[in-house]
């Protein structure tokens, strides 16, 4: 469990559990609208928590305790040419550069997706999902064995760092407060790293996001964790700081477009398809499953499209069937509910002859068929300048 799980569970969190961890899914003291509960069987498991939190994270800022996320130090001579084999993205960018990657098999599906922080010439700090340790790090060993890499070490220390996220616009305000590391855009831009102190705990802070807000994720030293929240908590109450469970994070991001491993994507989908290319670096000379990655670009068949709903209470909760034309082209992969845009949100893989923007579309819920429309994405801040400020 998170080192800050009793503070949690002093201020009304409700947890979940995932691959062992509890994690908080909202807090019960944030009192919503419920009004927008979903209909049908969805709307047994919902709390209007979700919606004051992730509004909070949009307007104000919210901090989420992320410390379950897997991570994992790859070091040795070799490391970077290792890292740069496996990942389909140039992770080699120099020290305090962070980005976003797939590591795709021989068929370009995507074996893992994460980020990738360069913290010294030959070492490096790997953060993908919490459920993904032994799958990703699994997969890195792997690799490492198969092609020979002998002398790069690999190891997870999930347990040696908390992990906080704090997001929204307010949350360099908040956090400037605290420290004397220059935060500005200019001294600290997107998708990188410092090493800072933060009223007096030192800790390593990465500007990125998985909510498409400003904000950065701090990773600790476990035994500085509470005194951290509580410090980043105090400092944020002027403000209209929230503490923010996991179910806005899944709100944000549907908004966002951000893919989800086991979600949207996974070992049978190519990065093409899903709509993360963006992060295959194709100029580079080689790396693993370059070969399939080329022919799946050139050779498209599906895609994966964000469908909106107009009625935020009619939520897809996976697998319900699609129809154009009173033809099934496919299945709902994900969905949610957009607090921001105000609309419930799905996404599926259908057939690029299917995958138009502004295409009308059916979907099945619990026998009723309801009427949909592809968007183009992102659905929330196209240009990034929330996440840019």
């Amino acid at each position: 469990m998170s080192p800050v799980y009793e503070w949690h569970k002093a201020n009304g969190a409700i947890f979940g559990e995932k691959a062992s961890w509890e994690r908080v899914n909202f807090y019960a003291t944030n009192i919503g609208n419920d009004a927008l509960r979903p209909k049908d069987w969805l709307g047994n498991h919902w709390s209007n928590a979700v919606q004051v939190e992730h509004h909070a994270t949009r307007n104000n800022a919210g901090l989420f305790d992320e410390s379950s996320f897997a991570k994992a130090r790859v070091n040795g001579a070799r490391a970077a040419e290792f890292l740069n084999y496996v990942c389909a993205n140039n992770v080699v960018k120099g020290v305090g550069k962070t980005t976003y990657t797939q590591a795709l098999n021989s068929k370009a599906g995507i074996e893992s997706d994460y980020t990738v922080t360069q913290t010294g010439e030959n070492e490096f700090l790997i953060v993908t999902g919490t459920a993904f340790a032994v799958h990703d790090f699994g997969w890195l060993e792997k690799m490492r064995r198969e092609h020979s890499f002998n002398d790069v070490e690999i190891t997870n220390i999930t347990r040696e760092l908390s992990c906080f996220g704090i997001m929204g616009p307010k949350s360099r305000t908040i956090l400037q407060t605290l420290t004397d590391a220059d935060l500005s855009h200019t001294a600290f831009p997107f998708m990188t790293s410092k090493e800072i102190t933060v009223d007096g705990i030192k800790l390593r802070a990465t500007r990125v996001t998985y909510v498409g807000e400003l904000g950065w994720e701090l990773y600790a030293d476990v035994a500085n964790a509470l005194e951290l929240w509580t410090k980043l908590m105090a400092a944020g109450k002027s403000h209209g700081i929230k503490a923010c469970g996991y179910r806005a994070i899944e709100s944000l991001r549907l908004e966002k477009g951000y893919r989800a491993w086991a979600g949207e994507i996974n070992t049978e989908t190519n990065p093409f398809e899903a709509g993360v290319g963006f992060a295959v670096s194709l100029k580079k000379e080689n790396f693993h499953g370059k070969a399939a990655a080329l022919a799946a670009q050139a050779n498209p068949k599906r895609k994966l499209v964000a469908i909106v709903f107009d009625d935020i209470t009619c939520v897809p909760f996976g697998s319900e069937p699609i129809r154009i034309d009173g033809k099934i082209v496919g299945r709902i992969k994900s969905g949610g509910q957009g607090y921001t845009i105000k609309k419930a949100i799905a996404y599926a893989y259908l057939p690029i002859q299917n995958s138009d923007v502004g295409t009308q579309v059916d979907v099945e819920f619990f026998g009723t068929w309801r009427a949909g429309t592809i968007c183009a994405e992102p659905l929330f801040d196209p240009t990034n300048e929330r996440i840019k400020a």
